[in-house]
C-alpha cells in the first residue's frame, strides 16, 4: 500500500506534533492515579537497578579497572540514552496489534509522514520520571569525578547522547517493523530490548565474542560505554568512541528504510 502524504517543512511538523501531544496528554491526565502509580514503578525500577550496581561493585571491587562513580556515570548515561526511545517511540509496542487487527490502515489516508503520525500519537509520560532520575545521577557522578564541564565538552556530550538515543530508537523501530511481515513481533522486540540492560556496564567485563557482538552486530556498546569513554577517559579512546554519531545515524537511517519497506509491503488483514 502507498501513503499519500505530502511533504511539509520541519516547522509545520513541530507545530503539529505539539498539537497531537497536547491532546494525548489531556486524555492521559484523566487517569492521574495510573500515571502516579506508573511513575512510582519507574522510580523503584531505577532504584533497584542502581542498588544492583552498588552491590555488584562492592562485591567485586576491582571491576575491570572502573571506579564506582565511573560506573554510576555510565549507568546514568545509559538511562538518558534510552529515555527518548521510551518517551517518544513507545507506540512501537502496539504496532503488531494494529497490523494484526487491520487498524493500521488509517495511517495511509492522512497527508503526513507515516512514521511521524504513528509515533506522535503516544508519548510515555512516566519516562519523564526516568529522565530526571538519570539527570540526577549524571550530575551526582560528575561532581564526584570532578569533571570540568567546558562548553565544547557539553556540546560533545549532548551530541553523543543524541547519537546513542538514535541507536536505541532504531532497535525499537526495526524490531517492531517486523509486524508488517509476521503476525507477532512482541517476542523480537522483547529480545532486543533486553540487550539494553547490558549497556549499563563496561564492555570490558565481557569476553571477546560479546565485545565483538556488542560493537559491530548489535551496537549496545555505543549506547553508553564508548560515548562515556570520550568524557571519562579520552586518553584511552581509540577509533570506536569517535564514530558514535556515525553509528547512530546509520542505524536510524536503516530503521527508517526497514519501516518504509514494511509500510509498502503491508496489505492489511484481508478482512
Amino acid at each position: 500500500m502507498q501513503s499519500p502524504y505530502k511533504k511539509r517543512n520541519i516547522s509545520s511538523y513541530v507545530r503539529l506534533y505539539f498539537l497531537i501531544v497536547a491532546q494525548y496528554i489531556k486524555a492521559r491526565l484523566q487517569y492521574r492515579v495510573d500515571f502516579f502509580i506508573s511513575s512510582i514503578g519507574i522510580i523503584f525500577q531505577n532504584i533497584t537497578g542502581f542498588a544492583s550496581l552498588w552491590i555488584l561493585f562492592y562485591t567485586i571491587p576491582e571491576f575491570q579497572g572502573w571506579h564506582y562513580y565511573e560506573l554510576v556515570f555510565l549507568y546514568s548515561f545509559a538511562i538518558l540514552s534510552v529515555t527518548p526511545a521510551q518517551m517518544f517511540f513507545d507506540n512501537t509496542w502496539q504496532l503488531s496489534r494494529h497490523t494484526r487487527e487491520g487498524t493500521f490502515i488509517k495511517y495511509y489516508f492522512r497527508p503526513l509522514n507515516m512514521m511521524f503520525y504513528y509515533m506522535s500519537e503516544v508519548i510515555d509520560l512516566k519516562a519523564f520520571t526516568q529522565f530526571f532520575f538519570g539527570v540526577y545521577f549524571f550530575i551526582y557522578s560528575s561532581i564526584h569525578l570532578g569533571i570540568q564541564w567546558s562548553f565544547p565538552l557539553i556540546l560533545q556530550t549532548l551530541s553523543l547522547l543524541f547519537a546513542s538515543s538514535l541507536i536505541m530508537i532504531s532497535f525499537l523501530v526495526i524490531s517492531s517493523s517486523t509486524s508488517f511481515w509476521i503476525t507477532q513481533s512482541f517476542a523480537i522486540m522483547s529480545f532486543l530490548s533486553r540487550f539494553r540492560e547490558y549497556a549499563r556496564y563496561p564492555l570490558t567485563i565481557f569476553n571477546s565474542f560479546f565485545r565483538f557482538l556488542f560493537s559491530f552486530i548489535i551496537p549496545i556498546g555505543f549506547i553508553a560505554y564508548y560515548p562515556a569513554q570520550l568524557v571519562l577517559r579520552p586518553y584511552q579512546a581509540k577509533v570506536l568512541p569517535y564514530i558514535t554519531p556515525l553509528v547512530g545515524s546509520f542505524f536510524f537511517a536503516l530503521s527508517y528504510w526497514v519501516w518504509s519497506r514494511g509500510v509498502r509491503s503491508w496489505s492489511g488483514t484481508g478482512s
